[in-house]
């Protein structure tokens, strides 16, 4: 199945203070309460499709195997290896 690259999911990692400049008119969350921190909530991830929203430019981007990868690893905070 061909897929364009351009509807793909992509993902930016954002710190908490920054989620009130978060747009979510133009990113797949619906608000704040939809919104996946990791775990000691300093961090939170905004997908979205398409072009970049403004308010994430110059962020990283990453796709879905890297954030997957990202929040996996331990040692990045996004998963308790002690549960």
């Amino acid at each position: 199945m061909f897929l364009n690259k351009d509807m793909e999911k992509k993902y930016v990692i954002i710190n908490k203070e920054y989620v009130n400049s978060v747009d979510f008119q133009k990113v797949i969350e619906t608000s704040e309460a939809t919104l996946r921190y990791n775990l000691d909530g300093t961090k939170t991830i905004i997908k979205f499709i398409g072009e970049v929203p403004s308010f994430l430019d110059g962020d990283k981007i990453y796709s879905h195997d890297e954030i997957i990868e990202t929040i996996n690893n331990p040692d990045n905070g996004w998963i308790d290896t002690n549960e």
